[in-house]
């Protein structure tokens, strides 16, 4: 098992031309690349643009050019040796409505995994989104990432549930300006001792802004607050002195508390009345 992984968090600027968000993406991959990364996490819709902001309905979207810059990023994926997790709309046969995606795209330039939003808002489930079902998780270089998308934040069981498949990293991407969010975040990262990269839009950086935070809780790193388009290059590392506590003890004496068999031991004789 590997004990170290470099992680980058992209703060990208999203705007409704499918093909400069590409190009953007794409030049961030090369410098993420170029700096030592070996997956790349970016903001929810980063590719597509979201509703409301950069989609005003969905007849607006050129799905043939979403689909090329797509591939476009897959094949520069597959030149650069490197993993992208990205946000995009993934478009559904009519009437469905689309869904809110994070594709996972391996360094051979393979879609090998889809993430499809499952706590959409009223909003998106009534009128934007068709919600998913099921959790993503999946691994590089022996790291386990989980995948969340915006509101999501506010659902406990979906972080409990990747705790217990023993996540190591959980990849948050969004499209808001609430800075709540970094603080549940850093809640979620604390009380499940794994790291959590948080990666919002650049134009949302101003009141929640990129960066990665510890297994402690702690922002160990943060974008620059800004609209300029910009990455953040992170090492996770198992090994860390200051994390001792969080990942060999904290983490496993958490995990067998919640399961309850070490409190059923200290009753099995009847309960101490004295």
């Amino acid at each position: 098992m590997n004990d170290l992984l470099c992680l980058a968090t992209a703060q990208s600027s999203i705007s409704a031309d499918v093909c400069a968000n590409g190009s953007q993406i794409r030049a961030l991959m090369r410098e993420a690349s170029e700096k030592g990364a070996r997956i790349i996490h970016f903001p929810e819709a980063a590719l597509s643009g979201y509703p409301k902001a950069q989609i005003k309905d969905w007849q607006e979207v050129d799905w043939t050019a979403l689909e090329e810059e797509l591939a476009s990023i897959e094949r520069e994926a597959a030149r650069l040796g490197i993993w992208v997790v990205l946000g995009c709309n993934h478009r559904l046969e009519s009437p469905k409505r689309p869904h809110n995606s994070l594709y996972v795209i391996s360094d051979r330039g393979e879609i090998v995994h889809r993430y499809d939003k499952r706590y959409c808002s009223h909003t998106e489930v009534t009128d934007w989104y068709t919600p998913g079902t099921e959790p993503l998780y999946f691994e590089v270089d022996g790291f386990r990432f989980g995948c969340v998308l915006c509101i999501e934040i506010n659902f406990m069981e979906v972080f409990a549930h990747y705790e217990k498949m023993q996540a190591d990293c959980i990849l948050f991407s969004a499209y808001s300006e609430d800075p709540v969010f970094g603080i549940q975040a850093q809640g979620y990262a604390a009380t499940n001792n794994f790291w959590i990269s948080v990666s919002t839009p650049a134009q949302c950086s101003h009141s929640l802004t990129s960066g990665l935070i510890d297994p402690r809780g702690y922002i160990v790193a943060q974008c620059e607050k800004n609209v300029e388009p910009q990455i953040l290059i992170q090492t996770l590392n198992r090994k860390a002195p200051a994390l001792e506590i969080a990942l060999t003890k904290a983490r496993p004496w958490r995990r067998e508390a919640r399961k309850g068999d070490i409190y059923a031991q200290v009753f099995a004789g009847g309960e101490d009345t004295s």
